[in-house]
């Protein structure tokens, strides 16, 4: 946004036209006379309005709207005055009114670029804004949208493989949560609070995570979905500390809250984390029941989808020796295609996978 460090009638001109007001209502909205805005008019930058009337104009123009912004910068700029000019009458601070459209757009790529796991793609338009603005320098919109880049650069971050540390989606995340908190919008600290959830069970910290699912499963912050989402991690995290049968009732819960909403994604991976938790539990009939399930819904249509679809597979089929075989193709194809995609996690997990079925026996069909 445009401030002015000193007015002359060239800048009070400018912001009556962009204000679209004639002569007389922009004296009457000032408060000063007509003849003294005539003589803006006619001298411009031969005359500068007194020490009280320059306070008058910065209300007026800090009141302003982003479009009334936009216009007063262009007409500055057609008369010959830059924002950021030698003379320092005037600079801008923050996006403009259209950057700020421009990023708005940007995001909405980002999202579309990490759904088909093109990080590079994504990671190029989140760090054009994040490395062009400095927090100090955003209004509350420009801190908005930066927050969301930050958390977007947290999930890419994350579905990267690059979870705690300097440059991970743990430290992406806490700042984004800061911005957030800042700008009092509950909804999405309760949002980030749920991804740093996700992160400390991605890190091995299952009790931590557990307990910030268990929080945020009945949290009026977050919506009906975004709850019933904690509840399924709850239970993801419950199966991996070896809790199996009461986390498959705590998953199969939250399937159900799925299909109430329509939520078929959510629907079908549900399902996987109900399989893995029969799986983990040694009733691998259930669990290849309930892996046919999600299978038979899962659209599957990005390459970190089809890779989870295929590692919860392959891990329930490496389970039965009668089917080992098949398992270890499944998760070679799954470890291929997360190599190709960059998701170095998917790629750990299926190492993890492997190693462990290597050291232990298969258990057996009930």
């Amino acid at each position: 946004m445009a401030t002015v460090h000193h007015w002359t009638g060239l800048e009070a001109r400018a912001l009556r036209l962009a204000l679209r007001m004639s002569v007389r209502t922009f004296a009457e909205h000032l408060g000063v006379g007509v003849r003294t805005d005539s003589k803006w008019e006619k001298l411009r930058t031969g005359t500068e309005p007194r020490p009280d009337t320059q306070a008058i104009l910065d209300t007026a123009l800090a009141r302003a709207d982003a479009s009334v912004h936009l216009r007063f910068e262009t007409n500055l700029s057609m008369a010959g005055r830059r924002a950021s000019s030698p003379n320092g009458q005037v600079t801008v601070t923050g996006p403009r009114a259209w950057e700020y459209e421009s990023w708005a757009d940007d995001l909405d790529r980002a999202v579309v670029a990490l759904s088909r796991q093109n990080f590079a793609f994504a990671g190029t338009l989140l760090n054009r804004w994040l490395a062009r603005f400095k927090v100090v320098e955003l209004d509350g919109r420009g801190l908005y949208l930066f927050a969301r880049s930050t958390v977007l650069l947290g999930d890419l971050r994350r579905d990267q493989g690059a979870v705690i540390g300097p440059l991970s989606a743990q430290h992406s995340y806490t700042d984004a949560r800061a911005i957030f908190t800042q700008l009092g919008i509950p909804r999405r600290v309760a949002q980030v609070d749920l991804s740093l959830a996700v992160i400390a069970e991605m890190s091995g910290n299952l009790k931590t995570a557990a307990r910030g699912y268990e929080t945020l499963a009945v949290d009026d912050r977050l919506s009906r979905r975004d709850r019933a989402r904690a509840r399924l991690w709850v239970g993801t995290s419950l199966s991996k500390d070896g809790h199996h049968g009461y986390a498959a009732r705590v998953i199969l819960a939250a399937t159900r809250e799925f299909e109430d909403l329509s939520e078929p994604e959510d629907w079908s991976v549900a399902h996987q984390k109900v399989a893995l938790a029969h799986r983990g539990a040694g009733d691998l009939n259930s669990a290849l029941h309930f892996m046919e399930m999600a299978r038979s819904t899962d659209p599957a249509d990005s390459p970190l989808q089809r890779v989870r679809s295929d590692t919860a597979h392959g891990h329930i089929l490496l389970s039965d020796p009668a089917t080992r075989d098949d398992g270890l193709h499944v998760l070679d194809d799954a470890a291929k295609l997360a190599a190709t995609f960059g998701l170095s996690h998917q790629l750990r997990s299926i190492g993890s996978i492997r190693m462990a079925a290597e050291g232990t026996s298969c258990p057996r069909r009930r």
